[in-house]
């Protein structure tokens, strides 16, 4: 029987250096590049083992050994040439290197595809794009990619938002983008992030980083690690704040991880914690006339989001047999939210003007009594509403997976089988306070708050409870064939199970269940040592949310995110997708390169987009739009060295409709009914076709190391314009630029310039209803341009210091 290893130490890959007492070296410049390596255990039978006694040696790595994720439980892995799909990691080193304490700055920067819309209009915000799929931290975004953190389900219950700004990003070991596979569960339609944490064992020494610059950024981290014989112990605290550029953004972020864990030779347990409390003001679109006078104005404010989250996460990895791990993960998890939302209102002048009345000059506009309000505002006011939520969800699930490595007719073979359930309560209430908007658009509210109001759209208080239950049955098998030929076959059965109880009355209550099995088939074959072919199939599924469920009718639209009424059903979105390409590696006297070549297409049945309501503005709904396909060619290409760094990608994204459809919208080119009509080939908006991303870093001495990278992303359609009538939000190009020097052994210094050609463009651009409200920047005219873009952040710098002990 041949020889058996059993990885037990922490995998070293790219430009991380391991010190003398087995810490990483980020971002050390100049220090010697350690060519990746891993700790392994001989667990052969006559070699004798225990705690003094283990026979350990540290071996070169081969090119297999880095890892594609199978499942969101580390023993899946399988090494990436036997993976049908594609995959990319960004490790601990690259993230110090954009000297950012936001994770999605690092996927923007290193992944290919990846892009950012700041729908929010706030950095620690924003919605990632990976192949026309998003996951976003704005309610009532349809989320498109799944997202785990040390193997728990982290899109938040109640509308699958992900809250980018609650992963402590100095504590991240790694991050791996993964494609093409069902295990992963719920909203993996375009894939999974799945998101590697430190711990004692992994990360040894001690941390501190300073930083500091434009827009009254000050951010700050500490984190430190240590193993003890057995056992460890890991933790990191982070600190931001950020006066925003843009009027009422700031941004203040407190973050904590802790990990404590336990390993000997056949086992391994971690408990993790973490706690966040952040504050955000969220600036959103705004109208292009008010961008023309100002780059930094918002429409209407207060626009500001409270998040906070509290998890326990319990982790354990056994060898049962020298060919049987068993993998398991428990966790608990609350999430406590509460936006402001200054809004226009439905709400004005009855005819009779000393009552008020929603919607047009006659239906009642109600106080929380039910009885109609008076008008108690100057009749030159001009109305909005502050609109608010808070969102409480407890989580609480356990994930169990057994991995077998015995071979198979004489073959190596790696079989996973494992399950998963994921319990949520969620508690949802809204209001809304009606009051003034002042000529720089901020509401002053009057303390009189909206019963329901209005008919066919509503306003009114919310009070919804909610339960989710997900459960979840996997099995994954990747067989040799031959040592260069293996497949992979399986799947995942999928149960959704959603509850909405209303508290105020029974429109809300409701009760739905969705069930899937998706499925997974696929090979690949090693042509030569460096070059790999790939092809794969699987379907993925995601069920609507409490959120979606409780705002589906056209006929009864509400404030999405904000108000929620009696609705028809969703079907489920169910993806079908394909992909294939080649990757390859070769060593050259410059370094190692690496490559890959691409080609997918996912095709959604039964898609869900939020529509604009043709009733009023600022409503809309939840609705099934048919098929719809996403496909494209992913292409990218790095050389590494100890001096030299480089990468380069390009992204084609196609994304467009299957189906003939109707919708509501804001567009200028909507017909009299406020409806547009969408045909088969229309592009679906707000996804980009061409990405071209390059980046290098480069060491000119042993301390001094210099770069940049640059960012184009191609011309997109807005928001609101399915029909593709309405001319497209023009290309951008974005240039960084870095450096670092090492000033003693544990001293760094380091400088930032973002977007040094201080290209004002916008990442996001949608409609307005341009008589909402008067242009006060412009005497109270009427506004005349529909479009309303989030601005970019212009030019940028920033230094820090980074202290090693």
């Amino acid at each position: 029987m041949s020889a058996r290893y059993v990885l037990v130490a922490s995998i070293s890959i790219g430009l991380l250096g391991v010190n003398n007492e087995g810490a990483y070296a980020q971002d050390a410049p100049g220090a010697a590049q350690a060519l990746p390596s891993v700790t392994v255990t001989d667990t052969r039978p006559g070699v004798k083992r225990g705690r003094d006694q283990t026979a350990t040696r540290r071996v070169h790595a081969t090119p297999t050994v880095p890892v594609y994720p199978t499942t969101p439980l580390a023993g899946g892995d399988i090494a990436t040439d036997k993976a049908p799909a594609t995959s990319n990691t960004v490790d601990a080193s690259q993230i110090a290197q954009t000297g950012s304490l936001s994770i999605t700055d690092s996927l923007v920067k290193f992944v290919p595809g990846i892009i950012v819309n700041e729908v929010a209009g706030n950095p620690f915000q924003p919605d990632i794009q990976f192949r026309g799929f998003v996951a976003s931290p704005v309610s009532g975004t349809p989320q498109g990619l799944a997202v785990y953190q040390n193997g728990v389900r982290i899109n938040e219950a109640f509308g699958d938002t992900v809250n980018w700004d609650l992963i402590p990003t100095a504590a991240i070991q790694s991050v791996t983008l993964v494609t093409n596979n069902p295990a992963f569960g719920l909203n993996a339609l375009g894939g999974a992030i799945d998101v590697k944490m430190k711990d004692g064992f992994t990360y040894h020494g001690a941390e501190i980083d300073l930083m500091g610059g434009s827009n009254g950024r000050v951010q700050s981290s500490a984190q430190w690690g240590q193993q003890y014989g057995d056992y460890s112990v890991y933790g990191a605290l982070e600190g931001v704040h950020d006066d925003g550029f843009r009027n009422f953004s700031a941004s203040n972020i407190r973050r904590f991880y802790g990990d404590i864990g336990y390993r000997n030779d056949q086992a391994e347990f971690h408990m993790n914690i973490g706690a966040a409390a952040n504050d955000f003001g969220a600036a959103a679109t705004v109208p292009a006339e008010l961008l023309q006078q100002f780059w930094g104005a918002t429409y209407t404010t207060p626009q500001t989001s409270s998040n906070k989250v509290e998890y326990l996460n319990l982790t354990g990895k056994v060898e049962v047999s020298p060919t049987w791990t068993v993998d398991g993960v428990a966790h608990v998890r609350i999430f406590d939210q509460h936006t402001q939302d200054g809004n226009p209102t439905g709400a004005q002048p009855c005819d009779d003007p000393t009552l008020l009345c929603f919607g047009d000059s006659s239906t009642p506009a109600n106080g929380l009594n039910g009885a109609q309000l008076a008008n108690p505002f100057d009749p030159s006011a001009v109305l909005g509403e502050n609109d608010r939520t808070s969102t409480y969800t407890k989580t609480f699930g356990f994930s169990v997976q057994a991995t077998n490595t015995d071979q198979l007719f004489g073959h190596d073979n790696h079989f996973v089988i494992g399950t998963s359930y994921d319990y949520s309560s969620s508690h949802f209430l809204a209001s809304a306070e009606l009051g003034t908007i002042q000529s720089n658009y901020v509401l002053a509210g009057s303390n009189i708050f909206l019963g329901d109001s209005g008919s066919p759209v509503s306003d009114g208080p919310v009070d919804l409870r909610s339960t989710n239950q997900y459960t979840g049955v996997y099995a994954l098998d990747t067989f040799d064939v031959t040592n260069r030929f293996a497949i992979t076959g399986g799947g995942r059965f999928n149960v959704a199970n959603i509850n909405l109880q209303d508290q105020l009355g029974t429109a809300l209550n409701g009760s739905d269940t969705y069930t899937r099995f998706n499925p997974i088939i696929g090979g690949t074959l090693k042509i030569t040592s460096g070059l790999t072919a790939y092809a794969g199939y699987s379907e993925a599924n995601r069920a609507p949310t409490p959120l979606e469920l409780g705002c589906a009718d056209p006929a009864n639209p509400c404030i999405i995110a904000s108000f929620l009424v009696s609705d028809p059903p969703l079907k489920q979105v169910v993806s079908h997708t394909v992909e294939a390409g080649f990757r390859g590696t070769d060593e050259i006297s410059l370094g190692t390169i690496n490559w890959k070549l691409g080609a997918y297409r996912a095709d959604n049945s039964d898609d869900i987009l939020d529509i604009p309501s043709t009733v009023l503005q600022g409503f809309g709904y939840f609705q099934n739009v048919g098929s719809t396909r996403r496909q494209g060619i992913e292409a990218e290409f790095s050389l590494k060295s100890n001096k030299l760094q480089f990468n380069a990608s390009y992204t084609f994204v196609d994304a467009r409709f299957l189906n003939a459809v109707q919708l509501g919208s804001n567009s200028p080119f909507a017909d009299a009914n406020g409806n547009i009509q969408v045909m088969p080939g229309d592009k679906i908006p707000a996804v980009p076709r061409n990405r071209l991303k390059a980046g290098i870093d480069y060491a000119f001495t042993d301390q001094f190391r210099a770069g940049g990278d640059v960012l184009y992303v191609g011309s997109q359609y807005f928001v609101g314009d399915e029909s593709n009538q309405f001319p497209q939000l023009p290309s951008y190009t974005v240039v960084n630029l870095h450096a670092s020097y090492q000033v003693t052994k544990n001293v760094q210094i380091y400088a930032r310039a973002n977007n040094v050609l201080n290209n004002l463009y916008a990442s996001y651009g949608t409609f307005f209803d341009t008589g909402a409200l008067p242009n006060f920047a412009n005497g109270g005219a009427s506004f005349s341009d529909p479009r309303s873009l989030s601005p970019a952040q212009p030019r940028a710098f920033y230094t820090g210091m980074k202290v090693t002990f």
